[in-house]
């Protein structure tokens, strides 16, 4: 339909007609066809015939209330290409449906973190969530990494700007992420940005890291102390598995694969045993309170 409604616009300017302004009646015959200017304006900002088309064709999934020419405008004042922008709401055309005011409040909340030209751009196109994300979790999980992770203002824009994601996870899981790197391997704030420790899903990063230990090739550092034969985080995190197991593990995918099944088994029978122990409390603290509930009415008596 979008590829009718542009060779129809390329036709009807062809035939030399011309919009008519708003308000008066256009001439006999020569109405004009309904979405043209939506397709002029595309183009007008730089996109291709075909890349109009595209964009146009996202309206189905859209109702009728388009937002095309809105939402495209304020991507390309983030700087990116129209291929970008394109590719971006094709991916996302939920950004079609928000109001501008709302595209251009997030795109000023994420360059007060710090993300601006090349990385506000780089942020976007992998993450276009960000737009969509609320406020609320995204202030959230801002205040987590800087007060409680305590990573200084640039090594912040720095994740964000290489783990635009990093906004997107629950902020206990988040937490849980950072403490393992900090106190089961002993990494510090400035080895974590370098090595985009956020990149890894944290499961991964427990495996390898595990598989490491108990093989005897990974340590984690005594309190104060900076020299260790630890292999450096960067390698953990962004080797491939194969050269990850060959370098750094010296074993094999077979013996990996069977360690990562052990492992998920101690970890449900850990959690089983956890909440074992929850039930026991919890009865505990029942018979306590009839203990007390009985003590109370024989004192009273």
């Amino acid at each position: 339909m979008a590829g009718r409604l542009l060779r129809g616009c390329g036709r009807a300017a062809a035939a030399g007609w011309a919009p008519v302004p708003r308000g008066l009646p256009a001439a006999p015959g020569l109405r004009p066809r309904r979405g043209c200017g939506e397709a002029a304006a595309l183009q007008a900002m730089g996109f291709s015939e075909e890349q109009a088309r595209r964009l146009l064709g996202l309206q189905p999934r859209l109702g009728p209330q388009r937002r095309e020419a809105a939402a495209a405008a304020q991507l390309l004042l983030l700087g990116l290409s129209a291929e970008a922008v394109l590719g971006l709401l094709e991916r996302s055309p939920g950004l079609l449906r928000m109001p501008t005011e709302r595209l251009k409040e997030r795109a000023g909340e994420l360059r007060r973190l710090g993300l601006d030209g090349g990385q506000l751009q780089r942020a976007v196109s992998r993450c276009p969530q960000l737009f969509t994300l609320p406020r609320r979790r995204m202030a959230a999980t801002v205040r987590l990494l800087r007060e409680q992770c305590l990573f200084t203002a640039e090594q912040l824009r720095e994740v964000l700007g290489t783990c635009p994601a990093v906004l997107l996870e629950e902020p206990r899981r988040l937490h849980l992420h950072f403490q393992y790197a900090y106190f089961r391997m002993g990494v510090q704030q400035k080895e974590m940005v370098k090595a985009r420790l956020f990149r890894m899903p944290f499961a991964e990063l427990r495996n390898r890291h595990v598989f490491l230990e108990r093989r005897g090739l990974y340590r984690t550092p005594h309190k104060g102390q900076t020299q260790t034969s630890n292999p450096k985080l960067k390698d953990i995190l962004q080797l491939p598995e194969q050269d990850f197991l060959a370098s750094l593990a010296r074993s094999t995918p077979e013996e990996y694969e069977v360690f990562k099944k052990l492992l998920a088994r101690e970890e449900e029978e850990e959690q089983e045993e956890g909440e074992e122990e929850e039930d026991r409390d919890a009865l505990y603290t029942e018979e306590d309170e009839d203990l007390d509930s009985e003590g109370s009415k024989t004192a009273r008596e």
